[in-house]
């Protein structure tokens, strides 16, 4: 009986552990050349990650210039706003974290600009995060055939190219796809140890899921519906687009992130085809997550105008956005991505 009653006052003595949500914000940031285009450009970064509490940023276009390296000079600048993050080097991609960094390693190495891909494993509470920054080879923009432009040369041609044929020979011409299967096969091995994969980038390719029947007679697609083989790679590998897995209706939430409609900069500079519809939604976040981490919400960070035909023109989506804080430093728009971590304790 004494047995008995001690373990019954223990279940009322020891506190019952309760598992606690953990959001996580990850935001996908083309940074512009470090944001080198607009006057304060690089303050305005600052800016952006502080004002909306960001955890983990995925960084495309960083340059590294005369050996000021980026990833330090970020996490200065934060700490002197008062906020700790961490940062490695990285050459054109890169990643910051407000969690720290157990590990980091160069996935395809920057050469010939042509590409990179770095990873970060954090851990969030007692989940394993796997972070892939993936700014993908730029060349062969295939994507500008269909309208009228060259996505090599970037000079306007005779005539529209839509032979489908034409247009993946071309973009596959590119180092794109086997990029994103070597992001693919790398984050395969984190998953089966244990992590939740996060892959962020400025991929520099459409997705499959926004050149489909429904939008082939707009933004000057003419006609053409493309696979494109990077998202369909990594949907067939079970990853999921955060904006289209919330946003599925690529007419009502075309989701474009560039070009931007940034209004320090001159609109000839953020244009590459100027007589072309050429909105495109090329800033991605997927995601494949172990049990306990979930999609909760995504948003579009960043001036909600586009630049059409060489004009700037206010969006009549009904795409999810927040708009910047103050000067916005990039010709891309952000995505941001929130997860939920329920973190057992």
């Amino acid at each position: 009986m004494k047995w008995i009653a001690f373990i019954i006052f223990l279940s009322f003595a020891v506190p019952i552990a309760h598992a606690q949500k953990i959001t996580l914000k990850v935001m996908q940031f083309n940074i512009w050349l470090e944001g080198s285009q607009v006057p304060n450009g690089f303050d305005a970064i600052v800016n952006e990650i502080v004002d909306k509490d960001i955890d983990i940023v995925t960084f495309s276009e960083v340059l590294n210039e005369k050996n000021v390296h980026f990833n330090d000079r970020i996490v200065k600048a934060l700490q002197g706003k008062g906020k700790t993050y961490f940062s490695f080097y990285a050459d054109d991609s890169g990643i910051l974290s407000k969690y720290p960094i157990i590990r980091s390693a160069s996935v395809y190495p920057e050469k010939a600009d042509t590409g990179s891909i770095y990873k970060a494993i954090i851990k969030v509470g007692e989940a394993n995060i796997a972070i892939y920054s993936s700014h993908l080879d730029y060349t062969h923009y295939a994507c500008y055939l269909p309208r009228g432009y060259s996505g090599c040369t970037w000079k306007k041609l005779d005539k529209p190219v839509t032979n489908l044929d034409t247009i993946l020979a071309n973009t596959l011409s590119s180092k794109r796809l086997e990029e994103i299967k070597t992001v693919i096969a790398d984050a395969e091995k984190e998953f089966k140890h244990g992590s939740s994969v996060i892959i962020g980038g400025d991929f520099n390719e459409p997705s499959h899921l926004d050149w489909v029947e429904a939008t082939k007679n707009r933004y000057d697609h003419n006609g053409v519906i493309v696979p494109w083989p990077v998202s369909e790679s990594l949907a067939k590998s079970g990853y999921m687009d955060s904006y289209r897995q919330l946003f599925p209706n690529p007419v009502t939430h075309p989701g474009f992130t560039y070009p931007a409609d940034n209004p320090d900069a001159d609109v000839r500079k953020l244009t590459w085809a100027p007589d072309a519809d050429e909105r495109e939604r090329i800033d991605f976040i997927y995601y494949k997550l172990k049990k306990g981490v979930a999609i909760k919400n995504v948003a579009m960070v960043g001036p909600e105008g586009c630049i059409v035909r060489s004009k700037r023109d206010e969006e009549q989506s009904q795409d999810n956005f927040i708009l910047p804080a103050g000067i916005w430093p990039s010709d891309h728009k952000a995505v941001l991505a929130t997860f939920e971590i329920n973190d057992g304790k």
